[in-house]
């Protein structure tokens, strides 16, 4: 059963940016490909740095303002002082909220969600940019079809790990939910393959019961999931 990563949904044609870059030029690349962000690349292809569009609208909310004021925050005057920015190295956000090559579509969701980014650029080992995942990237899962649901459920779950009770166990998938019927073994059995199902790509939820002829921890008794 293949695992999904990052490196299966992820833009690799990626459009980026050196330190030097203009305020203009970022603004006018960003309008021209309809994107809210830029990573910023050194010599080497490493991210250093984002420049979304809320860092280039800082010059238009503090426009006219005056100095920083005695009182003001340090986040309030790191704010302000984009506002002074020219380019894309004082613009830009850093370090940058990056995952690696071959991160899971799960930690890159649960990454998206802790550090309250819309995309994530892909990194190799090395730091350097190999592509660039976004939220509707991630959600490109569910747009498998059910049928290569199945076949990843028949073969990657259910013929490894029942095969002796394989022809017992029947399973459907409808719009992404899954659902069995039958009996198996042992009540392990069945809670493995609950799972497991519920981690192959594009399945939206796993329904149904396996009955058991056995408990795992007593073997006299018969039991169902």
């Amino acid at each position: 059963m293949k695992s999904w990563n990052v490196d299966d949904v992820m833009t690799k044609a990626v459009v980026s940016v050196d330190r030097a870059a203009t305020y203009r030029s970022v603004v006018d690349l960003l309008i021209e490909n309809r994107f809210s962000a830029v990573p910023v690349v050194d010599a080497f292809r490493r991210v250093t740095g984002v420049v979304s569009e809320t860092d280039l609208l800082r010059k238009v909310e503090y426009a006219g303002d005056a100095e920083p004021r005695l009182f003001e925050g340090w986040r309030r005057r790191g704010e302000r002082g984009k506002a002074r920015a020219r380019t894309a190295g004082d613009l830009m956000t850093a370090p940058a909220v990056v995952v690696l090559a071959g991160t899971s579509i799960a930690a890159a969701a649960r990454r998206m969600d802790s550090e309250g980014v819309k995309r994530l650029p892909v990194v190799d080992d090395l730091g350097r940019l190999a592509g660039i995942v976004s939220r509707g990237d991630l959600l490109k899962v569910h747009l498998r079809t059910d049928d290569e649901i199945h076949a990843d459920i028949e073969t990657g779950i259910l013929l490894p790990h029942l095969a002796e009770s394989i022809t017992s166990v029947a399973v459907t998938v409808a719009e992404g939910v899954v659902t069995f019927t039958g009996r198996v073994d042992r009540s392990s059995d069945a809670e493995l393959v609950f799972g497991l199902t519920r981690q192959v790509a594009g399945v939206v939820d796993v329904k149904g019961s396996l009955s058991c002829e056995f408990e795992a921890t007593d073997p006299l008794h018969p039991a169902a999931l």
